[in-house]
């Protein structure tokens, strides 16, 4: 019931978008042909290049445009494109515009936005007025023939044909709306390489920022514990080679205790050796996955199922990242999911490692600022890893992990 409901039902943003449409399509298509064929015309003229070149920033005007109704109409939030680059001299100025990628997508998109935007147009005006008059065909037979006129079997069809119509309408305006998004998302944003090189730039930054972090804690660690430990540790020394030559013979009571002191000392300045060094590379992935997998399930307060096809060995900083995440994951299933089991199960076959954990919990997790899902995600992003959530309202919450094995 849901779904149909879903179905028959129309933001009042995707009808405004299908209406207005049209002219928008009208202009933009228009526009871009007329480009393409004045271009075409003008190329072995001088005018031709600045011609292509002005008319290729207009379309970038109009790409953002379109950007910006169709995230307000249509909710389809479409990053926006970098700046193209400006360099120094007319002529690479011009080159640049003429190489930009996303100009050049732009006018595909407005082209390809024509036909879409009569369609849109057609679905939202046109196909509901022809169902009001074909609903009131029998009316508007009466009312243009004068006497009696009998009902006909064509009166009916009218009828019927008309409603059914009518009830396609919110679905038609649906998948057109849907299909706006798409060619939105696939033309008006960044080229698939600017994408790209802003994820790893972001990816890098994260990176950057969690291992100045990192160090920064480790160093202080350092001097506040262990650095402290190991000046208590000399001063007791110091104080063992005082009581082994006093002016009156050795004290030999004194000695021990200083001696029971600094073997104390040093075992403390082990222990917190081990801590600081845990988190750099945990010792549980010296054999791997296959072996530091089970060893973190087995520590859950969640009973929790493992399957492993490990068919390869991942790099070493991705072992890593995957390490921590099923440990910040099974975390999450124990402090705030509720659940009463889990299950963990992880692949690495054909240059792709997947680790999915899933509970029956009670669901609603939702990646968001300042939450762990967003660090883990910026984690698994700085080894070119994605992260998905699906956690309906009452579970189950499976979480997805998915990142090469290679770097």
């Amino acid at each position: 019931m849901a779904e149909r409901r879903r179905y028959f039902s129309v933001r009042g943003g995707e009808w405004v978008f299908a209406v207005v449409g049209l002219p928008l399509g009208l202009f933009g298509g228009v526009y871009a042909l007329a480009v393409l064929y004045a271009g075409v015309l003008l190329s072995l003229t001088v005018l031709g290049l600045p011609f292509v070149v002005a008319a290729l920033v207009g379309a970038r005007g109009l790409g953002g445009l379109h950007r910006r109704l169709a995230g307000r109409l249509l909710g389809e939030r479409v990053e926006a494109p970098a700046v193209p680059p400006r360099p120094a001299g007319v002529l690479a100025r011009g080159r640049a515009v003429l190489t930009d990628p996303v100009a050049w997508r732009t006018l595909l998109y407005l082209v390809l936005r024509l036909p879409l935007g009569v369609l849109g147009f057609a679905a939202a005006v046109v196909l509901p007025l022809g169902c009001g008059w074909l609903v009131g065909f029998p009316l508007w037979g009466r009312l243009l023939e004068p006497g009696p006129r009998p009902a006909t079997w064509l009166d009916a069809v009218s009828v019927v044909l008309g409603l059914v119509l009518l009830s396609a309408v919110p679905g038609a305006i649906r998948a057109l709306s849907a299909a706006n998004r798409r060619l939105a998302r696939l033309l008006l944003g960044p080229a698939r390489a600017q994408q790209r090189v802003r994820e790893l730039e972001a990816a890098r930054v994260t990176l950057l920022a969690g291992n100045t972090d990192q160090l920064h804690r480790l160093e202080r660690d350092l001097h506040d514990g262990t650095q402290a430990r190991l000046v208590a540790l000399a001063i007791t020394l110091s104080l063992a080679d005082d009581a082994l030559s006093p002016p009156d013979g050795a004290d030999l009571e004194r000695l021990r205790a200083l001696v029971d002191r600094a073997r104390g000392q040093i075992d403390d300045t082990i222990t917190e050796l081990r801590r600081l060094t845990q988190g750099i590379n945990p010792v549980a992935l010296d054999g791997g996955l296959g072996e530091a997998l089970p060893g973190l399930t087995a520590t859950s307060p969640v009973p929790t199922t493992v399957h492993l096809d490990l068919r390869e060995r991942p790099d070493q900083a991705v072992e890593r990242a995957v390490y921590f995440c099923a440990a910040e994951l099974l975390t999450n299933v124990a402090k705030h999911s509720g659940a009463r089991s889990a299950e963990l199960a992880a692949s690495a076959v054909d240059g792709r490692v997947r680790l999915t954990v899933r509970d029956d919990g009670r669901g609603g997790a939702v990646p968001g600022p300042g939450t762990g899902l967003i660090g883990l995600a910026e984690r698994l992003a700085a080894v070119d890893g994605v992260l998905r959530v699906h956690s309906p309202p009452g579970g189950p919450t499976v979480v997805t992990a998915e990142l090469p094995t290679r770097l």
